[in-house]
């Protein structure tokens, strides 16, 4: 039996989690984290029986509390709570779901705690890669990536000798704007934004796919998850998404994972690294989908993913200026308060007047944040 503790349970990658749950017996859940759905936690506490949950905001913690009453779990609230779900002595494994870099420290502290990490939070290696790296060499921990894209390396570079690796071809489908012109994305509404062609996903990571924003962060991840340079580093469109990544090494061998675009198979795969599960989805059938085609990014109208790699390249506490102001920036566009293309502007005004900070602990990462934050709505007027 292998016990599983949620960050982010009521979010797609959560509830996907849980669905697997529901159909492999040998796992537990004994913790639940979310942000403020009280119901849907209801319903994941009665179905699921864990001893321990959390909802970041405070009010709805204390209605969570009425309405589980007649139930044997605790509820918290706030960090306090995901620092309780993150080293829970009877969870194996803790799946990283929740979005943002509230993420940190709860991770931080279940590695310590010798939890292995199931990571689908972009944020912790993104801002505190240099700190999270070598915290799981030294306790001993797993970091088991769970974002399809660096599943699909992970798994490509399984029985090889990483120092053979020569390149990480990283796959994008470009998103629902994938060939629109820089003035054909003046125009583009958030309903436009929301509809990608191959994922379903929740709306901050969707609007990233549509920016490129979230390529340039996984860039960032696969830098610090395998050990890579960033000129090792290619992404690569791929508009069917059936490549999920592929590894070059140097003799110039490809080791490529395929499949459907489906999130519960990179979730099975690091919940029961190195075992593989049965999952009763769809196959790939490669004599209806014929063909598969790859094309260079469009780095000068999508700028997202230059200012990544500019943001990588500068290292230090500018990965966390990136990530900080793109956050502001999607808020700010999901709520109908800038245009598209404001979204890049942001982050690279923000990186423009931000000085470094070469080895940033948690601290220093988190002021960092705030400060873009800051910075964004002293220079924008809503």
């Amino acid at each position: 039996m292998k016990r599983i503790a949620i960050l982010g349970s009521t979010g797609s990658i959560g509830t996907q989690t849980l669905e697997i749950v529901r159909e492999n017996r040998d796992l537990e859940v004994v913790a639940l984290a979310a942000g403020r759905s009280v119901e849907l936690l209801e319903q994941q506490i009665r179905e699921f029986s864990p001893k321990v949950v959390a909802l970041w905001d405070e009010k709805a913690a204390e209605a969570l509390r009425i309405k589980v009453a007649d139930l044997p779990v605790k509820v918290y609230a706030g960090m306090e709570g995901l620092l309780a779900v993150a080293v829970l002595e009877e969870a194996d494994v803790l799946v990283t779901a929740i979005v943002g870099m509230i993420g940190i420290r709860p991770t931080i502290a279940a590695i310590e705690a010798g939890k292995d990490i199931a990571l689908a939070n972009k944020e912790t290696l993104v801002t505190a890669g240099h700190i999270i790296m070598p915290l799981a060499k030294k306790h001993g921990v797993s970091i088991l990536p769970v974002d399809s894209e660096h599943s699909a390396i992970f798994q490509s570079l399984h029985g090889e000798n990483r120092a053979q690796m020569e390149k990480i071809l990283l796959t994008a489908s470009g998103g629902p704007f994938r060939g629109k012109t820089y003035e054909e994305l003046k125009s583009m509404k958030v309903e436009d934004a929301l509809k990608h062609p191959n994922w379903s996903m929740g709306q901050k990571i969707t609007i990233d796919s549509a920016t490129l924003v979230n390529k340039g962060l996984e860039v960032m991840e696969a830098k610090w998850l395998f050990g890579a340079d960033l000129d090792q580093i290619q992404v690569v469109v791929h508009p069917q998404s059936i490549i999920h990544s592929m590894v070059q090494y140097v003799d110039g061998a490809i080791i490529a994972q395929l499949g459907m675009p489906d999130m519960k198979l990179p979730i099975l795969y690091a919940l029961y690294y190195p075992d593989r599960m049965p999952l009763g989805e769809k196959r790939v059938d490669f004599f209806k989908l014929h063909s598969m085609t790859f094309e260079e990014p469009d780095t000068k109208t999508f700028r997202g993913l230059k200012l990544a790699y500019d943001a990588a390249t500068a290292g230090g506490s500018m990965p966390t200026v990136y990530n900080a102001a793109n956050e502001k920036a999607v808020g700010l566009f999901l709520q109908r308060r800038i245009d598209f293309l404001t979204i890049p502007e942001m982050i690279e005004a923000a990186m423009t007047e931000h000085r470094v900070i070469a080895a940033p602990d948690v601290d220093e990462i988190l002021a960092t944040e705030a400060a873009t934050y800051e910075m964004i709505e002293s220079r924008w007027h809503f």
